[in-house]
């Protein structure tokens, strides 16, 4: 399901007092009963009966009448509360779950019912909100990522997945070429700092992401930057991004600089969760590991400064970085209200922190985020009292995304796709690319992918279609390798818009490709379940080169070796190679195909 970040129309009758909502209205109305609802509007918490038709709610009060017909859910003894938004994470294999039905799943029945997702190429938002749309899944905002050359997200991801600018200009320019894939946000990665562990030689400097948030907000794409020290959460502020996307943690913040972030109207999402320096790790840590020692500071100066920050006016909302090691999905937006209140928060305003406030960044409060007539019905139901004890939050009982009961007693049972891991494999056709569209997409329609080798120096490469000795086209690649033991340049063949849904390659035995070049290059095939590869030599004149899958074998990444080639699951091929460090590449290729 999209999040839609326009303010929601006004409908025509949506404001319904008790005794205008008649009784023959009951058919295909919900009315939530005997809870106390806490709204999220800074009101306390009361006896409330909820009335929902649709997706929206059209009646809240303790004088309600429910209609003859409607559809009663006993909230008794419980807590009834806006669905929990965060506003940032990660929806990466690397996370925990790591399959996308999973992560969809395990939201909704921790009450989250919005999040966003940091992690991936425009090019896959159109397949994703497809796939989303067959899920019980809360609503889920994309958001493109933005860094500087060789900045944080820039240093791994292809400037299709992370765009890297310097200028003004190019922040405008960055924008423009995101139009065209509806992104609901931007997240701006502009610390340098990297959390501490090497210089800042690449934040983003003040007029640059101030032209960055402006041209981001003409399109009312909310602008969240990844800070994490207090002079960057300044610069944030001053480049008029709405949040910062992380806690400022290296020192304590001064009156003076929570004076001028209050004035800008900045918020801030600490992401404490995946600081917490108490939470799971995959190997032990000591007392008196110096990064453990390391890690209990920074926390201390990012808890103190969410406090100072928050009895000063700024808006704190929910966000924990999940997805990331020891932050998993769902629990960890629970968790993180509960530092909120370790922080200094109250209770309840560690609850208006996870729902009015995180819709607020999100500007999708006209929409969602509190419990009133004419918002949107995500709705959590929880066994407890939250606002008195914020540990409460752990006992969801009942969740609704849209108005419908997608979690706990009296909902469905889960849609099958929630149950798969993957999407089905599809077929394509034998031909990959032969180059000749105008449009520069390859011949499945995909947009092809540059893939130097990342880190802080990264490997130079171009590719560019050129025209063929005899007729046609062909890609070129030119590269000056990195100064990095197995410098690598390359490019990638997607098989599906965005690599999202797998191919099954049954009835072929291979690749084949025509090449030239000057030396060794390596043929990869990357699937779901891991990478394959071969290699093949190119000469000065062309000459073309079959490659039987037989021939491909595992490639090892982190220390795990892919599983033995199977035709299913595949998402890319990629031709690349390596060189000296400092010296150049070159290879054209033409006709990509499976035979």
């Amino acid at each position: 399901m999209r999040t839609y970040l326009l303010m929601a129309p006004v409908i025509a009758g949506l404001v319904l007092t008790a005794a205008s909502v008649p009784a023959q209205t009951g058919k295909g109305v919900t009315a939530i009963v005997g809870g106390m609802v806490f709204d999220g509007t800074g009101t306390a918490a009361k006896p409330a009966t909820v009335l929902i038709e649709g997706d929206r709610i059209i009646a809240v009060g303790s004088d309600v009448t429910v209609p003859r017909g409607a559809k009663i859910i006993d909230a008794k003894g419980k807590a009834v509360l806006p669905g929990f938004i965060d506003v940032h994470t990660h929806w990466t294999p690397g996370g925990s779950p790591a399959t996308i039905p999973q992560i969809a799943t395990a939201y909704v029945q921790s009450g989250i019912t919005t999040v966003t997702d940091f992690h991936e190429q425009p090019e896959s938002y159109a397949p994703r909100r497809a796939w989303l749309k067959t899920l019980a899944t809360p609503h889920v905002a994309f958001a493109a990522r933005v860094s500087t050359p060789g900045g944080h997200g820039a240093d791994w991801g292809d400037r299709n997945t992370t765009i890297p600018i310097n200028t003004p200009e190019g922040a405008k320019a960055a924008v423009k070429t995101l139009e065209a894939y509806q992104p609901d946000l931007i997240k701006a990665f502009t610390d340098g700092w990297r959390y501490g562990s090497s210089p800042d030689n690449t934040s983003m400097d003040e007029w640059t992401l101030r032209a960055l948030s402006q041209a981001a907000h003409k399109n009312n794409w909310p602008v969240l930057t990844h800070t994490v020290t207090v002079e960057r959460g300044l610069v944030g502020a001053r480049g008029e991004v709405d949040s910062l996307a992380h806690g400022m943690q290296d020192r304590a913040i001064t009156a003076e600089e929570v004076a001028a972030i209050k004035a800008t109207g900045m918020a801030m999402a600490p992401t404490l969760a995946v600081y917490d320096p108490e939470k799971p790790r995959q190997g032990p840590v000591t007392t008196d590991d110096p990064r453990y020692k390391r890690s209990l500071i920074n926390f201390g100066y990012a808890l103190g400064n969410v406090k100072a920050l928050h009895d000063a006016g700024v808006i704190i909302a929910v966000g924990t970085d999940a997805g990331m090691p020891g932050t998993p999905h769902g629990r960890s937006t629970l968790r993180e209200m509960e530092l909120l209140v370790k922080a200094g928060l109250t209770p309840a305003q560690a609850l208006e922190s996870g729902t009015k406030n995180s819709a607020k960044v999100l500007r999708i409060d006209a929409d969602r985020g509190t419990i009133a007539v004419g918002k949107r019905a995500d709705i959590a139901i929880i066994d407890g009292a939250p606002w008195a004890n914020i540990m409460d939050v752990y006992k969801i009982s009942q969740v609704m995304v849209d108005g419908r009961l997608v979690s706990g007693a009296g909902a469905p049972p889960l849609p099958a796709a929630n149950q798969a891991t993957r999407l089905a494999s599809v077929t394509v056709p034998a031909l990959l690319d032969d180059f000749e569209r105008a449009d520069q997409r390859s011949s499945l329609d995909t947009l092809r992918l540059e893939s130097p080798d990342g880190g802080l120096d990264r490997t130079v490469e171009i590719t560019q279609v050129v025209p063929r000795d005899g007729g046609g086209k062909a890609l070129a690649l030119s590269a000056r390798m990195s100064t990095k033991d197995n410098a690598y340049a390359g490019f990638i063949v997607p098989l599906t818009r965005g690599s999202v849904t797998p191919v099954r390659l049954d009835g072929y035995q291979g690749v084949r490709f025509e090449v030239k070049g000057d030396g060794a290059y390596i043929v990869r095939i990357n699937g779901l379940d891991g990478s394959w590869e071969t290699t093949v030599t190119g000469t000065p004149a062309w000459g073309s080169v079959d490659v039987p899958f037989s021939q491909f074998t595992p490639v090892v990444t982190r220390g795990q070796a892919a599983p033995a080639f199977k035709p299913d699951g595949i998402i890319q091929v990629e031709i690349g190679g390596s060189r000296p460090a400092g010296k150049h590449l070159w290879m054209q290729v033409d006709n990509i195909r499976f035979y």
